[in-house]
Formats: C-alpha cells, sequence, structure tokens
C-alpha cells in the first residue's frame, strides 16, 4: 500500500485521466517538509500559498468533489480494480505479440516498444520519448478498445504497404 511510512516524496493524482473531469486536475499530497520548503507569502491573496506562482483555479477543486461524491469509495475501488486488470490484459496481449512490454505491480501503465508507424502514434495519441511509449489504461478504456489497439498496432499501415511497393 502507498504510505508515507514508505520513503515516498510525493503522490500525485491526475483528475482528468483518472476520475474522469472534464478539464485537466490533480491532486498533489506531499510531505510538509516539501510544502514548506515551496511556500511563499503572496501579498494580493494575503496569504502563504504553495501553488505554482500562487496560481489556482476554483473550479477544478468542485470537478474533483464532484467526481469522488459521486463514485464513492466503492465506486473507485471497481474503478481502480478494472484498471489494474486491463493493464494487466494489455500487457499479456502485447507479449503474446511478441512486443516488448513492462507493468510495474500496482501501475495502470503500460510500456511497450515505441510503434514505428507514426500514423499510429498521432491516431492513439501516444505519449513516447526516444524508443519508448505509454499506454495509460484508464477507467473509461474498454477491453474492446485495448483488442482494438492492439490489433491495428500488429496489422501494417497502408502507408507502409504503399512505401514497400513503391520502393522495394
Amino acid at each position: 500500500m502507498i504510505s508515507f511510512k514508505k520513503p515516498i516524496g510525493s503522490v500525485t493524482i491526475s483528475g482528468h485521466k483518472f476520475l474522469g473531469c472534464p478539464m485537466p486536475c490533480g491532486v498533489q499530497i506531499t510531505r510538509k517538509s516539501y510544502i514548506n520548503n515551496l511556500s511563499t507569502n503572496v501579498e494580493y491573496i494575503a496569504s502563504v500559498d504553495a501553488t505554482i506562482s500562487g496560481s489556482r483555479n476554483g473550479l477544478t477543486p468542485i470537478f474533483l468533489w464532484y467526481s469522488l461524491s459521486a463514485k464513492g469509495q466503492i465506486g473507485l475501488q471497481k474503478d481502480v480494480k478494472r484498471c489494474l486488470d486491463n493493464a494487466k490484459y494489455l500487457k499479456d496481449r502485447l507479449q503474446k505479440e511478441g512486443i516488448s512490454v513492462m507493468l510495474n505491480e500496482l501501475s495502470i501503465i503500460v510500456v511497450l516498444e515505441r510503434p514505428r508507424d507514426h500514423e499510429f502514434v498521432r491516431r492513439w495519441q501516444l505519449s513516447c520519448v526516444k524508443d519508448m511509449a505509454h499506454v495509460i489504461v484508464m477507467p473509461s478504456i474498454t477491453r474492446e478498445m485495448l483488442d482494438n489497439f492492439i490489433s491495428e498496432l500488429d496489422a501494417p499501415s497502408v502507408l507502409h504497404i504503399c512505401f514497400n511497393l513503391i520502393f522495394a
């Protein structure tokens, strides 16, 4: 279990990714000593603040509260279990296709070889760094979507087929 009894400095949760909030937002929980290092006196709000440049959006906490309240603890637990199961499903399916893949035990982020097809990367909006890509298996992701992802990844693109025919 994640706990500050372990040598963890912070935990960050993306509300727009996992909770389905309609705009980018998140929560970061960190050790008090780190907050004290970041806190500054923001003159125009007459308060000490630890947000970036004293900026914050009052609407995003309402979206976070609503999402958490609507789902409740049991709903969140079901979402987590489904995401973990789907992440493992994706990892196992990719391995069967011979694709190098990694998944940490309590993670919903599947890291894989960067696909060579740029159109595939763009269509699936994959985040890529050098020769790696990652898929975040969120609650909205279904097994059908994962199967489609794998079948499109495995199938050669029309562009590559044309390129090979012309230059072969």
